[in-house]
């Protein structure tokens, strides 16, 4: 490995440095020796804190934290198919399922590696479609700048295939990709500098512009001819305990809390959403502060409505906050989506506020605006607009209480 960098080092790179042959080129090297590599350039001199931790190692140490609520998704596309097709009494065809039948599987028996390779080549395309689209995006960026490939493309590669249903067309999320990484992140300087979620801000191009393809009853199941509601849809219509409701449905909070619901490829499991929120917290990646206030919003909230739903006929207003919990993106974007260091609040009272809100709103959009059940993007969407008051408010704040204590010392 030292012979294949020092022969990088010195045969290679200075192609594509300044005055090189390939100067042009440098952006595109440069992205490929930091990923294979680590970063020459790093701080140096007695003054600096020297600590392992760097973007790449970051980006991959979410990225693993993804797997977790990844590897539910896959197998649920799987089985989802497999229970809806069994009650349909249909056969699935396609090339996925000559695919698996091609490696000697039998899909219809519904075993755990027949569903998990099912989901997979749904995920495979709409990932690949992800990266080839973002990453053209982030390189043309690049020479245009003429700054390096950062690797914060490398997270809302994961990030954008996992909030989106499995049954997605894939020019549409190639649209949404390039939206939300243009206009989400590098219309406002690239990594660090943007004020919105750019995966967030992919889903919500596709949702809007797409409504057809992004909500209603056909999405949500892998399997053609076969349309299905998402557990909160289905709440919004006929609530939780009432006729067709989630429990005349056969839907449980067990169930739900294990990510056994038709729903996003990565939005369905809450046990693998908290596997990944005690990851990042243990390695300092997530806030534990926002994503217990988040928690704590919601809970307020959806308590707030569960006492006044003897007023109301909205079948909503009886949705505890168990439910609200388990079902939709709300574990998935409190953990991976609310936590985003750089378009979430900074200050520590901040984080708090900032939390506490998205919680209150996702419950707020869940219940009075039953037509769109969800909640839990446009929550976190509308805090990041809010987050950099917050943290405005909050330090004029601190240096008010400072300014008034120095003013003490001074008298005294």
């Amino acid at each position: 490995m030292k012979k294949l960098r020092d022969f990088l080092d010195s045969k290679v790179e200075p192609l594509f440095h300044k005055g090189g042959k390939y100067q042009r080129f440098y952006p595109l090297y440069e992205m490929v020796d930091t990923i294979a590599f680590t970063p020459a350039t790093v701080t140096k001199g007695l003054c600096h804190v020297r600590d392992g931790l760097d973007q790449k190692r970051m980006m991959i140490a979410v990225v693993i934290a993804l797997v977790f609520p990844l590897a539910v998704g896959l197998y649920n596309i799987g089985l989802q198919a497999n229970l809806a097709t069994a009650e349909a009494g249909l056969l699935l065809s396609g090339w996925r399922i000559d695919v698996l039948a091609g490696m000697g599987i039998e899909f219809a028996k519904n075993t755990v590696l027949a569903n998990f390779l099912y989901g997979l080549l749904y995920f495979i395309p709409i990932f690949l479609v992800t990266v080839a689209a973002g990453g053209l995006c982030e390189v043309i960026i690049a020479f245009m700048r003429r700054h390096e490939v950062t690797e914060g493309f490398l997270v809302t590669s994961f990030l954008i295939p996992m909030i989106m249903p499995p049954t997605v067309p894939l020019w549409q999320v190639a649209l949404a990709t390039v939206f939300g990484v243009v206009i989400g992140k590098e219309i406002f300087g690239g990594v660090g500098f943007n004020f919105l979620n750019p995966a967030l801000t992919a889903r919500a191009f596709i949702f809007f512009a797409y409504p057809a393809e992004m909500s209603g009853d056909a999405i949500w199941v892998a399997a053609d001819g076969i349309t299905k509601a998402t557990p909160l849809g289905i709440a919004a219509l006929n609530g939780v305990h009432g006729a067709g409701g989630l429990i005349e449905q056969g839907y449980t909070l067990q169930n739900a809390f294990v990510g056994f619901i038709p729903g996003s490829i990565g939005e369905v499991s809450t046990l693998a959403c908290l596997l990944g929120a005690f990851m990042l917290i243990a390695l300092g990646l997530g806030s534990w502060r926002v994503m217990f206030s988040v928690f704590i919003g919601m809970l307020l909230m959806a308590s707030a409505f569960n006492g006044l739903q003897s007023f109301s006929d909205n079948l909503m207003y009886e949705m505890s906050p168990l439910w609200h919990f388990v079902l939709g993106g709300y574990a998935f974007g409190l953990v991976y989506m609310a936590t985003d260091p750089v378009s979430s609040a900074m200050t520590e009272v901040g984080k708090y506020i900032y939390g506490i809100l998205i919680g209150i709103l996702v419950v707020l959009i869940r219940v009075v605006n039953p037509a769109y059940p969800e909640g839990m993007m446009l929550a976190i969407l509308f805090m990041n607009v809010l987050a950099p008051v917050i943290d405005h408010y909050v330090m004029e704040s601190n240096i008010k209480k400072r300014m008034r204590g120095y003013g003490r010392k001074r008298i005294s």
